[in-house]
């Protein structure tokens, strides 16, 4: 049986580390002035060597080297141990099958034995994340006061899984995802030691991206284009990767800037129909995108493509609105996401498609009128101004009603008892007055009315809601209350000034108003007498409460 690429290329070296100086020069720098860590914490995606970093510190902290600046040296006894998985002080653990307490317990029992080999006795602890709460609990005071013999390592994808307990006694290091470019001159030095390897460039440059970053994936997928025997060339890394070809990602996305759909979903469907993964079809048309996004931002260093897709690119990316690119991007994207676990194959891209031709929502027509042209810099401080003088203007509209809105007190003086007046009483002694308007003109004024005075003043919107009818007698608008406390709140105040203002703008006639009380109605009885306008009730009502009920 073969080796495996990935294994064979395995770094031995810290110098054969892609990708993640950061990390390296700090360890390389630990070693040699005898500073290293009894725990390490390696986090970041798979693939981008945590599990080898942690072998190299183990070797290094075992080397025979006398020279402490060239360990490891990958020559003495320990570092060939190491390589062949036969020195005895290197303990690698799984968390994923070792999650218990009691996989711990038996860690901490045989973690106080000396090294039966080298300096030190070190603990890799692969996918850490997967051990549990207990687990982690019993690990904690190991971590914190370990032997003095003993190093700690942790690996993990997953690090906000970490308790931050375990956190705080680690020296964490991020390992990052590897750029295509250093993927891909990597993989050609590899394949410049493998003779019978041939590959197009642009075939590595198509797994450099399948990879997303990470160098194993990288290896793995070329390892899997070697069996076929033949020279990789591009297509046939699309065909065994189930890849489309750069054209149809190309032809949907001009069909998506002309409103093309018929071409779209011919684009879509020639794709699928020849193999092509959609999962991964919705991926290479969010990379372009991506790519399109980059380009209309100014951002084309960051694009990883050919000279002649560039200048493709260039060209779409100009004639690609921002608005309509953005929500491309994450209607694709949502699409990738969504196409593992949809019914039909081809449904999620579909519905992407036919999203992305959509006209995007228009903006409020008031502010789109005031703001036809606006940069990005401009558009937001011009809104605010457009949204001011709107404010500015109905201000000026209230004010031209209810005259300047005054600051009132904060709580309305109580006015010296007087006698009640009943309602007929107070009808004779009204002046009559002739009114501009019909009672039916003064009923469907109300709505109106209400809604005027809700602009102005919401605690008067809300009396004149409480109130449980309307007439015209002699000329007046007569509000009906059911409650004393009502009637003369709006009598005590400018409440009925208000009401009044609000109906002759309204009716476009004078209106006179007077408050008085609906007995007859039967629906309410009176408020106990003991209520008085600067009551809680009265409070209630001047914050723009209204009464329903009594008890």
């Amino acid at each position: 049986m073969s080796q495996a690429l990935y294994r064979k290329w395995r770094p031995h070296l810290w110098e054969k580390v892609v990708g993640q100086d950061h990390i390296v020069q700090t360890l390389k720098n630990a070693i040699r002035s005898n500073r290293v860590g009894h725990a390490y914490l390696f986090s970041g995606p798979r693939g981008t060597g945590k599990t080898t970093s942690a072998r190299l510190l183990a070797k290094a902290v075992n080397c025979l080297h006398e020279d402490i600046t060239q360990r490891p040296c990958n020559e003495c006894e320990h570092c060939l141990a190491v390589n062949n998985g036969r020195f005895m002080d290197l303990i690698e653990i799984d968390a994923a099958s070792n999650t218990s307490v009691d996989d711990v317990r038996d860690l901490r029992e045989k973690i106080g034995f000396s090294p039966t080999q080298g300096r030190f006795k070190v603990y890799i602890i692969d996918e850490v994340h997967m051990l549990s709460t207990a687990a982690f609990n019993a690990l904690l005071k190991t971590l914190e006061e370990p032997p003095p013999h003993a190093i700690f390592i942790l690996a993990t994808t997953e690090v906000h899984k970490i308790p931050a307990t375990v956190l705080s006694r680690c020296q964490r290091h991020e390992f990052r995802r590897i750029p295509v470019t250093t993927i891909v001159s990597y993989l050609k030095k590899m394949i410049a030691d493998e003779p019978e390897m041939q590959v197009d460039e642009e075939a590595l440059i198509l797994i450099a991206r399948q990879s997303t970053g990470a160098m194993r994936d990288a290896i793995s997928l070329l390892d899997q284009l070697a069996s076929t025997g033949e020279k990789i060339s591009l297509a046939a890394a699309q065909e065994v990767l189930g890849t489309a070809t750069n054209q149809s990602v190309i032809d949907l996305v001009e069909a998506i800037l002309n409103k093309d759909t018929a071409a779209g979903l011919d684009c879509i469907h020639i794709a699928l129909d020849t193999g092509t993964d959609p999962r991964q079809f919705a991926r290479q048309v969010v990379e372009y995108l991506r790519g399109l996004l980059l380009v209309r931002m100014g951002n084309v260093e960051h694009i990883d493509v050919t000279n002649e897709q560039r200048a493709v690119m260039g060209k779409q990316a100009k004639t690609f609105e921002m608005p309509a690119l953005v929500e491309a991007v994450r209607l694709f994207n949502t699409a990738a996401n969504e196409s593992r676990s949809a019914w039909q194959p081809s449904l999620a891209l579909e519905l992407a498609l036919a999203q992305s031709m959509l006209e995007p929502q228009p903006v409020a027509e008031t502010q789109a009128a005031a703001v036809p042209h606006s940069t990005p810099h401009t558009a937001g401080k011009k809104s605010k101004v457009v949204q001011k003088q709107n404010n500015e203007t109905e201000d000026a509209e209230l004010e031209a009603v209810f005259g300047k809105k005054e600051k009132r007190p904060a709580s309305i003086p109580v006015l010296d008892e007087e006698e009640p007046k009943h309602e007929e009483e107070a009808e004779d002694h009204g002046q009559s007055h002739q009114a501009g308007f019909t009672y039916a003109q003064m009923r469907e004024a109300v709505p109106e009315v209400r809604q005027l005075i809700r602009k102005y003043r919401k605690n008067t919107e809300a009396l004149l809601a409480s109130a449980k009818s309307f007439s015209l007698k002699n000329g007046v608008i007569v509000i009906g209350f059911n409650s004393p406390v009502l009637k003369e709140r709006m009598e005590k105040s400018d409440h009925q000034e208000i009401i009044q203002r609000a109906f002759t703008h309204v009716l476009k006639s004078e209106a006179r108003v007077r408050a008085v009380m609906e007995r007859s109605k039967g629906a309410m009885n009176d408020l106990d007498d003991d209520i008085s306008p600067d009551s809680l009730v009265g409070a209630a009502l001047d914050l723009g409460g209204q009464i329903v009920d009594k008890e």
